[in-house]
């Protein structure tokens, strides 16, 4: 295992634990799970990132490009200062995102949009590679699949901050918080599929049944997901 997959599953670990830790806070404070200042929000982006980047550093372990372990390294760096921020924000009693009431609350959530959108440049650089990189038929679905579907996670994140901000500049922050809520679903399905995906072509690697078999019931399930996937942004993204 090369240094920077230990360093990224270190990350993957300790934000995924920072999301447990969260989840503790609200079980035993009994804050509340709704709005912009729960402290479900840390929870949840750290649970959330923590399996992006961990999933992340296994599926581009399959990929071919010289650009991987520093592909990886930006990855990482935005998905800690993601999570970070929304974390301190939640502990100050703010809100992370939209909020543009202070000059150093409006610093956060630019820099967390701009996060974003390296997470969503350096993604696309993860595509471009699974679909230059020759594997077994079942394991480039599963990975082209799985890095398309993390891709139009985000870009619904995008949809939400966009949505959101141009809410807030108009002068209506409740608005923000209700529209880009709304979206949080078709958001978090197609999010885990480059996880999910990939490691079932993995498992059906291991299994006695030939590779034409596998490719098949990798493309079943991708097809099962691409349906959730789109009946979820449908459902969630059009009013």
């Amino acid at each position: 295992m090369r240094t920077i997959d230990r360093v990224g599953y270190v990350v993957g670990f300790l934000l995924f634990l920072s999301g447990l830790g969260h989840l503790v806070v609200l079980l035993v404070s009994g804050g509340t799970w709704l709005g912009p200042l729960s402290m479900r929000k840390p929870m949840t982006f750290g649970l959330s990132f923590g399996l992006t980047v961990g999933a992340a550093v296994w599926a581009t372990s399959f990929l071919k490009t010289r650009f991987r372990g520093l592909l990886l390294s930006v990855f990482s760096v935005a998905s800690i200062v993601e999570v970070g921020l929304i974390t301190m924000q939640a502990w100050r009693g703010r809100p992370s995102h939209f909020n543009f009431e202070t000059g150093f609350d409006s610093a956060i959530s630019m820099t967390l949009a701009g996060g974003g959108l390296v997470i969503i440049l350096v993604t696309i650089g993860f595509t471009v590679a699974a679909f230059r990189t020759v594997q077994t038929r079942s394991m480039q679905l599963a990975l082209r699949f799985g890095f398309v579907a993390l891709l139009v996670a985000l870009a619904v994140g995008a949809v939400m901050i966009a949505t959101g901000i141009i809410a807030v500049r108009s002068g209506n922050a409740e608005l923000a918080y209700t529209t880009a809520g709304a979206l949080k679903p078709a958001h978090a399905v197609p999010m885990h599929a480059i996880l999910i995906m990939p490691g079932l072509a993995w498992l059906l690697g291991k299994s006695p049944w030939p590779e034409p078999t596998q490719y098949l019931l990798v493309k079943i399930a991708a097809i099962g997901y691409g349906v959730l996937i789109v009946g979820t942004v449908l459902f969630y993204a059009i009013p």
